[in-house]
């Protein structure tokens, strides 16, 4: 760099104002000048049958591109996201949590009612919190709680056509809970995940599952500290074998120890699939959202 330009840089730094400078500032570089930039997280929801899944493609339309868009419109420059964990097409989100870094000064609310401004109905943002630089969505995520929502009954479903899975024949809840059970703890899930899985370690903690029913309407709960490619959805898959009766409970053991895709059952729909809650330490201060029980059709 020529002499003359670094000191320039030196004499003319860029310092963009902050109300909170508690938070930790966080300088960026841009030839030479210094940018003080804020970090942002937010809370999301969206129906996943209106995107091609959380991840960016060169052709838009996923979750991760309509929220850019729209929240670089509000900075006023691009800004770019990172999630707590990337949705499949078609899977929807109750309270996804995301963070993203911006050199420009907003009121909190332009992170909320202006950034819906300007998405699509089937995506909104729920909360905004500043908060500091060693703040991570996915790394200082404790755990993620995924909600599997099955209809069952021998008529498919229209109203939840998009927004539940479905199953004909009946399925008896007791040994779907005992089969879940053997599943719970640190094991080896690669029996459950996509052959497309780019995990490097395939060793989860599955910290509890529930299953409920109500009528037609069963529902799986399910947490774990993180989460394969594919594996809520495979459990769900493995458990509906055992509630019809296929195979006996201890049959998720065997899967398990085989660590092959290929014993499990087949890979269950998105559609009955929602991001129900990410966890964090309680010194993050962020928000929570109270969730209601469906919030989307369920019956037709």
């Amino acid at each position: 760099m020529p002499r003359n330009r670094a000191r320039r840089s030196k004499c003319f730094p860029l310092w963009v104002k902050r109300a909170e400078p508690a938070t930790g500032p966080r300088r960026a570089s841009d030839r030479g000048f210094f940018i003080m930039t804020t970090r942002i997280a937010l809370g999301i929801e969206y129906d996943g049958s209106r995107f091609l899944g959380w991840q960016t493609q060169p052709g838009g339309g996923t979750v991760q591109d309509a929220l850019e868009a729209a929240l670089s419109g509000i900075a006023d420059a691009p800004v770019r996201v990172t999630c707590a964990g990337r949705t499949d097409r078609g899977v929807h989100a109750r309270a996804q949590v995301v963070h993203f870094d911006v050199g420009v000064e907003r009121p909190d609310s332009a992170w909320v009612r202006g950034v819906n401004a300007m998405l699509p109905d089937s995506m909104a943002v729920l909360w905004s919190q500043r908060v500091s630089n060693d703040f991570h969505a996915r790394y200082a995520a404790r755990s993620r709680t995924y909600r599997y929502v099955l209809v069952n009954r021998p008529v498919r479903p229209a109203l939840a056509a998009r927004h539940a899975g479905w199953y004909h024949a009946p399925l008896d809840v007791g040994p779907m809970r005992e089969a879940a059970s053997l599943l719970l703890g640190e094991h080896d899930f690669s029996a459950f995940r996509a052959a497309e899985c780019q995990a490097k370690n395939p060793v989860r903690t599955l910290h509890s599952v529930t299953i409920e029913r109500e009528g037609e309407r069963i529902e799986f709960r399910m947490r774990a500290n993180a989460w394969l490619q594919h594996m809520a959805r495979n459990i769900v898959g493995t458990l509906v074998y055992v509630g019809k009766g296929k195979h006996p409970p201890q049959w998720v053991r065997k899967i398990l120890d085989s660590r092959n895709r290929a014993t499990a059952a087949p890979t269950f729909g998105p559609e009955g699939l929602y991001l129900d809650a990410v966890e964090y330490e309680a010194h993050w201060n962020l928000p929570t959202v109270q969730m209601v029980k469906a919030p989307l059709p369920v019956e037709s």
